[in-house]
């Protein structure tokens, strides 16, 4: 009989149960479900981007070079012990005269390392070449207590630059540098000093058009016959 009371009790329950608690009920699956077809759209939205600066990258044809210069690990003591982290230094290029370093954490190294590719792409920087093989003239930069020097080289001397430089002279697609870093070995220094000195690169046709001349005149004054000028003008690529 306590049994039978009991379902009739539960019976009894479920079909005199208040109206609005089962409006409730629904309004709470409601916004669970509006909260879930927000988020299914967001995501979908994000999907949708990724995707189409893929297709965007695909369809360029643009092939990236990413190095992976630098992995740091640190770690938080919190009551429970350590927590761990990973700080990924990442520098990209095409390999044709951009180039971008990005840096990013997270709690594993493959994430930290896509995070940080992604600020890379974002930040990536126009560097004029000679010949689409060295720098058309010497450069310094400075960040912290980082100093740089590059310098032009002729063909086939090589990429002379070590550690993070030389990451970042392979994905800028120079052939053959020579640079020389005083200071800091500190990565990050190191990397951001690079791109000071590369900011400050000019060619022969921006300086020309700015100052509304032609590439033959500029390369005259060096003292060079006019007919030797306009060759190398014309040799110019960028």
């Amino acid at each position: 009989m306590a049994d039978e009371t009991i379902v009739e009790g539960e019976v009894a329950v479920e079909a005199t149960a208040p109206t609005e608690s089962r409006e409730g009920r629904g309004r709470g699956r409601g916004r669970g479900g509006e909260r879930g077809e927000r988020g299914e759209r967001g995501r979908g939205r994000g999907d949708r981007d990724r995707r189409g600066r893929g297709n965007n990258d695909e369809e360029g044809g643009e092939e990236l070079i990413e190095k992976l210069v630098h992995i740091n690990r640190v770690s938080k003591t919190v009551k429970g012990g350590k927590r761990f982290g990973f700080a990924a230094l990442v520098v990209v290029g095409d390999g044709k005269g951009r180039v971008g370093f990005g840096h990013g954490k997270a709690r594993e190294v493959p994430e930290a390392i896509t995070k940080a590719t992604a600020s890379a792409k974002k930040k990536m920087i126009r560097v004029p070449l000679k010949e689409g093989r060295t720098l058309h003239h010497d450069g310094k930069g400075r960040f912290g207590a980082g100093k740089v020097n590059v310098r032009s080289a002729p063909q086939g001397t090589g990429i002379i630059a070590g550690g993070p430089m030389r990451a970042v002279f392979e994905s800028l697609g120079v052939h053959d540098v020579v640079t020389k870093s005083v200071g800091t070995s500190n990565p990050y220094n190191m990397i951001r000093a690079t791109f000071d000195a590369l900011q400050e690169q000019t060619s022969p046709k921006s300086v020309a058009q700015r100052r509304g001349k032609k590439v033959a005149d500029l390369l005259g004054r060096g003292g060079a016959a006019p007919v030797e000028a306009e060759a190398a003008a014309e040799a110019i690529v960028e």
